[in-house]
């Protein structure tokens, strides 16, 4: 069953370390099969919290997101991410019932 990564961008506090993050993190994800769902794109806040950007990754399961959250590739671009904003982040499995 597929799993989705949902990136919540709260605040950025350093905008050099997070284009570091930006610069780093593309190479994580080679060897993992990653679909870019939602991207940094417009974003429109229904309820709860303002956020500054959010991003969504699918994974094929939630054994394949975690593999590539803990990779060291990603650990290490992870790290200017943590220094350079406020993220959520959610590991969320997916439904992959196809409405009759």
């Amino acid at each position: 069953m597929s799993a989705y990564v949902i990136f919540i961008r709260d605040n950025t506090t350093d905008p050099t370390a997070l284009q570091q993050y930006a610069d780093m993190a593309p190479a994580a994800r080679a060897g993992h099969d990653i679909t870019r769902v939602a991207f940094y794109g417009a974003l429109d806040v229904l309820e709860g919290p303002t956020a500054e950007g959010a991003a969504i990754l699918r994974f094929p399961d939630m054994a394949a997101a975690r593999a590539w959250y803990d990779s060291p590739a990603y650990q290490a671009a992870r790290e200017h991410r943590l220094k350079g904003a406020q993220y959520r982040m959610l590991l969320v499995e997916g439904s992959d019932v196809v409405p009759v």
